[in-house]
């Protein structure tokens, strides 16, 4: 390079830098006031709110504040027992019959339909109109009012219903007293509650089995895998969902039950045979007006219902996430 080419490079290496123009600061956004947005926030929550706080909340809480006292609105003046009611209801055998009576209805509800409408639902999950039609029958008792339930059973399970003069046409001498029996009356109760709640269960396990990729279960096919095996590998793990709401459903359901017992039995026959916990809530608060003891009963089947059902829903719950 000449003594030109150098001269000329020094001077452009030497020349100051352009001056920069400065930057304006952009404006920060300016933030939206708070109250606005809580109050449309509010304005969307507040009804639900309102709703739950009314209808909800605020019952447990009168419940909880009657439980505390001997209220009886035909026998006044209101006292202030402190937690006697409670200490009362685990010596008192009524209540405890009735809880017995109500675990072994929850037992049943919870266990025979999950199965039952496993079964359905695995023989209903094909295509055709014939398996469109049957899904709907069963699900029809699901849709009718329980008490309508409970008057058309007690009509075909009465000693002289249709079902023991069947029995007495076939030859037995001395069918059983499906609702007269104390040591029948109650499972007999279980069964017209599973009836009832099969056709839920079906209809829950039906749209599980219809979210089960047919590519797993071709591979598990193409691998060797049976009916049996691709059902215990691939499908069961699956219905998980179903199965956590199946169960939780039912179980809320069945130890709340009320209507059957009232128009089926009455809580008879015998001394309390189908008296569930709900029924005896009602018959001591509305038969018997002792508000108080009845709301003491009312807040524990509340409390029993809580965490029973939280520590089922816990557990299937991680089931569901270890899949």
């Amino acid at each position: 390079m000449g003594e030109g080419g150098l001269t000329h490079l020094a001077a452009v290496v030497d020349s100051p830098a352009p001056p920069r123009t400065p930057r304006t600061p952009a404006r920060g956004r300016r933030r939206k006031p708070i109250l606005p947005r809580v109050a449309h926030f509010a304005s969307f929550g507040a009804p639900g709110v309102l709703v739950y706080l009314c209808f909800v909340m605020a019952p447990i809480l009168i419940s909880f504040g009657y439980s505390l006292t001997n209220y009886n609105p035909f026998n006044p003046p209101v006292k202030f027992v402190g937690l006697d009611n409670y200490k009362l209801l685990f010596t008192d055998e009524q209540f405890l019959t009735a809880l017995k009576v109500t675990t072994i209805l929850t037992l049943i509800v919870v266990i025979v339909p999950n199965v039952l409408g496993l079964g359905v639902a695995l023989l209903l999950d094909r295509k055709g109109w014939l398996y469109n039609a049957l899904r709907s029958v069963f699900f029809t008792p699901v849709i009718l009012s329980s008490v309508v339930v409970s008057i058309v059973w007690s009509r075909l399970l009465d000693d002289q219903g249709p079902l023991n003069n069947l029995l007495r046409v076939l030859g037995v001498e001395h069918p059983p007293g499906w609702l007269s029996d104390p040591d029948v009356a109650l499972y007999s109760l279980a069964s017209i509650v599973c009836w009832q709640m099969l056709g839920f269960c079906v209809v829950v396990y039906l749209a599980g089995l219809q979210g089960v990729p047919a590519e797993l279960l071709e591979a598990a096919e193409i691998d060797g895998a049976g009916p049996l095996r691709r059902f215990r590998a691939v499908t069961w793990p699956l219905l998980a969902p179903s199965l956590t709401i199946n169960t939780v459903v039912l179980l809320i359901s069945a130890f709340k039950t009320y209507d059957y017992v009232k128009v089926i039995t009455n809580g008879g026959p015998g001394s309390g045979a189908t008296a569930t916990i709900a029924f005896d809530v009602l018959q001591t608060g509305f038969d018997s007006n002792h508000i108080g003891y009845a709301s003491a009963m009312a807040v524990l089947m509340l409390v029993i219902v809580a965490v029973v059902t939280t520590v089922v829903l816990t557990f299937l719950r991680r089931r569901e996430v270890d899949l």
